[in-house]
């Protein structure tokens, strides 16, 4: 339990913001919210130096040990928050209550207008009512429902947060949303997750902020399928459901011969490559993530990047992936490459290698997004990868 005095929660609750403006900037409205409102109160089970450090607190979780609800990193939250753009007498609605932390910042920066969080379990709702109740946010609606649906009794909404991994945007977020107002919602595709914020057009969602997240998924969205590719179970590929993956055919596949392909592109310890996942889901129908425990990994059965989450791609019966490797004459660098499995791997090792290439030339560009409800045509001048969800159609392109 915390017992640290209020003013040292203060002045951690500064040095977190401090550290949040060294990495992005922050709308002063945004600022002036993260350092008024106290975390530690909504998170009273953590420490007070965890409540203020850069991590997810898990606040609930199923009695298997699966993470249901809990409170974001703060550099997220205050990036989602100045996506988001709320003004002083905004209608706001929030999918996912966590803690109510998060909508305690809404009701700060929405002074004079009306904020809504909905969750779907019931001890996470109540949870957040009694954090609110005692830290002075009375006004805060807060509905135990299916975010997904909404609270249309109260909108429409000048703004939507989603604080819950999605994979698709349900139709009621488009409908309870009024024209020009603004989503921002952490995204599923092709395995990895980016928090974006959407601007309500007549028949489209454009994107105008793309960041790098990890949220707990939103229950009820069951867009993805994993399945082991090795006898073992060692060496998983996660995948959309809208991507025909022939799991049967590539069993055994990595016990088939290894093609390397290495590009000229090279990265620091602490250098992010991150974007090379958007890349490759903006040009390959096949990018999927791959995830090689530690087994696999020791073995060197399959040696990703990033063993517990890296792209790779596939076709048919042949798969390639995203790896990297030490440079031993250059102390600190890594090559980016590509490992190569099936009849076409060493093919795909080499396409992901040309899309490190591209990545390369500028290492910060994120992708054009733009995202169509499934019932709007798609616009004749729509160009790129369309990624098709059932209620949403994402098209990217650089």
């Amino acid at each position: 339990m915390n017992t640290t005095s209020a003013a040292s929660a203060e002045d951690l609750r500064d040095q977190m913001v401090d550290r949040i403006l060294g990495s992005q900037h922050l709308a002063p409205r945004v600022e002036a919210a993260l350092r008024r409102v106290e975390r530690h109160r909504y998170v009273p089970d953590a420490s007070l130096a965890d409540a203020y450090d850069e991590k997810a607190i898990i606040t609930h979780t199923f009695p298997d040990g699966t993470h249901l609800s809990c409170a974001s990193g703060p550099t997220i939250v205050a990036g989602m928050l100045n996506a988001l753009d709320v003004q002083p007498g905004h209608r706001v609605l929030e999918i996912g209550a966590g803690t109510g932390y998060n909508a305690a910042l809404l009701a700060t920066l929405a002074s004079g207008g009306e904020v809504t969080t909905i969750d779907i379990n019931a001890d996470v709702a109540a949870a957040a009512r009694r954090n609110l109740d005692a830290t002075g946010f009375p006004d805060v609606r807060v509905i135990t429902r299916d975010g997904a649906e909404g609270a249309a009794e109260h909108g429409p909404y000048d703004r939507i947060i989603v604080t819950v991994g999605a994979w698709d945007i349900p139709p009621a977020w488009w409908e309870q949303l009024v024209p020009g107002g603004r989503l921002v919602v952490p995204l599923r595709w092709r395995g990895t997750t980016r928090a974006l914020g959407l601007v309500k057009r007549p028949d489209h969602w454009d994107c105008d902020w793309i960041f790098l997240c990890g949220f707990v998924p939103m229950l009820g969205q069951p867009g993805e399928h994993s399945s082991a590719i090795d006898p073992d179970g060692t060496v998983i590929l996660h995948y959309d459901i809208d991507q025909p993956i022939d799991v049967a055919a590539l069993q055994g596949v990595l016990a088939q011969q290894r093609s390397e392909v290495w590009s000229l592109a090279t990265v620091g310890s602490n250098e992010s490559f991150d974007r090379i996942w958007l890349h490759l889901s903006a040009v390959h129908d096949g990018t999927v993530r791959i995830e090689a425990r530690q087994p696999a990994v020791a073995a060197g059965l399959c040696t990703p990047a990033i063993a517990t989450r890296s792209p790779a791609l596939v076709e048919g019966d042949s798969l390639a992936y995203f790896t990297i490797r030490r440079l031993p004459e250059t102390p600190g660098r890594w090559q980016l490459g590509a490992t190569g499995h099936g009849a076409r791997g060493h093919h795909l090792a080499a396409h992901i290698v040309d899309q490190i290439a591209a990545w390369d030339q500028d290492r910060t560009a994120d992708p054009h997004l733009v995202a169509y409800p499934s019932t709007t045509p798609l616009s004749s001048t729509a160009t790129g990868k369309i990624i098709a969800k059932p209620h949403t159609r994402l098209v990217l392109h650089y």
